[in-house]
């Protein structure tokens, strides 16, 4: 007599699987940005981002084996939605550069990407990447990715309004000068908001390229 055959899971059901993977393997790298923005890099362990995620820690190991591979998972998450961000802002800006340069600062004050949590994680990754090539190699093609399209738009913008200056240098300039704002905003030096880095970064803008940049008044209003 043959043996009864076993009902394939649907589609539906496989969907379903792989969802709730997914979904796992987010809630643990949430939790453990939490973990970085809370307790720092070295004190962050499996233990605490399977209670904060509120999975067990057998659940934390079966997804990523050990906490390097969980720091490597976050760091790589970071990295892919803040590209994707800057990637989507300059899409969206359109063909002309100054309007491509002022989204793309602009991008990078937005609540989604610029919040304490996200900038603490950045900020314990940071503290790591000299001793960890692999953290380096990991935000290398982006981070030069993003810093061409600085160089790209500071040149042509150069050329648009006949400024004298090196486009390559005000591009690397106007990068520190973002990461720097990033790191006061982390560290809550005083009147450190988001309002008045992006306005910090817009007179830095107006400076540069008074032809295509305007100076603003400072807004009081929250930005969203």
């Amino acid at each position: 007599m043959n043996a009864p055959l076993k009902e394939q899971p649907a589609d539906g059901e496989k969907r379903g699987r792989k969802a709730s993977k997914e979904t796992r393997r987010q809630q643990l790298i949430e939790a453990t940005i939490d973990s970085l923005a809370k307790r720092g890099y070295s004190e962050t362990t499996m233990a605490d981002v399977a209670d904060g995620a509120g999975l067990s820690r057998g659940i934390v190991n079966f997804h990523f084996e050990s906490k390097e591979k969980l720091l490597v998972a976050t760091l790589q998450y970071m990295a892919d939605e803040y590209s994707a961000h800057w990637r989507a802002a300059l899409l969206k800006a359109g063909d002309d550069p100054a309007r491509q340069l002022s989204a793309l600062v602009q991008a990078d004050f937005d609540r989604t990407i610029c919040n304490k949590r996200k900038l603490a994680a950045w900020c314990a990754f940071w503290g790591e990447a000299k001793s960890r090539p692999t953290y380096q190699v990991l935000c290398g093609a982006n981070d030069e990715a993003y810093q061409q399209v600085f160089i790209d738009l500071c040149r042509r913008l150069k050329d648009d309004g006949g400024y004298d200056f090196d486009a390559f240098s005000t591009a690397l300039g106007l990068s520190a000068m973002l990461e720097g704002l990033w790191l006061r905003l982390m560290m809550g030096t005083e009147n450190a908001t988001r309002e008045i880095a992006q306005h910090a970064a817009s007179e830095f803008l107006a400076s540069v390229f008074p032809k295509h940049f305007s100076r603003e008044a400072p807004r009081v209003r929250k930005i969203a």
